[in-house]
């Protein structure tokens, strides 16, 4: 069996197992931390994500995202990112669940606490509540609400699975946060995902 069949089944089957789980149990933060713990799983097989398939994007872009799997009516999506240091994606949330695994290089997650009330259309306080770096061997399991940053450090490209409860360009109603001026506005998907 080639590579490329052996990634795509084990990320059907995974999907499928997280489906179960969801059906099942519905979704909290024990079913996350489960859910990531398949993600991860995943993750390990790093002969699936290297990088003659996935390439690394320029020092310009700075992030490339490729499509691994997603359900016809666009939930449970999976995707490999890859990002060069020095990358940096603002506070936001997603308003679906994620999990964040770690193939190679170190992703530094900030968290946030939503401190108003949330009722000021534009206006958002934020506290920074942790401090998560998802590696090789860890992730990051995050709810609808949870807010987080995300910087690439060091001096080589990270790669990371990320699995969404609904596929990023879905989702229409995602903020991005600036804790200095106390803002919020709706956040645009970014780069455009490779399929």
């Amino acid at each position: 069996m080639d590579l490329a069949k052996q990634r795509r089944d084990a990320a059907i089957q995974m999907v499928d197992d997280v489906k179960a789980t969801v059906t099942n149990r519905g979704l909290d933060r024990d079913v996350l931390a489960s859910i990531l713990e398949k993600v991860r799983q995943l993750a390990d097989h790093r002969d699936y994500w290297v990088s003659d398939d996935f390439p690394a994007p320029d020092e310009e872009t700075r992030q490339a995202r490729y499509l691994i799997h997603e359900e016809p009516d666009h939930s449970y999506a999976l995707y490999l990112n890859v990002m060069q240091p020095g990358r940096r994606i603002p506070p936001h949330n997603h308003t679906t669940w994620a999990c964040v695994a770690g193939v190679e290089g170190e992703e530094h997650n900030f968290v946030y606490r939503r401190t108003d009330d949330g009722k000021t259309p534009g206006k958002a306080e934020l506290e920074l509540s942790n401090h998560v770096t998802v590696g090789p061997d860890s992730g990051i399991a995050l709810m609808p609400d949870d807010i987080h940053s995300v910087e690439i450090q060091g001096n080589r490209p990270i790669r990371h699975l990320h699995m969404y409860g609904r596929a990023l360009e879905t989702l229409s109603e995602r903020l991005t946060f600036d804790p200095e001026a106390k803002t919020c506005k709706p956040m645009p998907i970014g780069v455009q995902t490779k399929r």
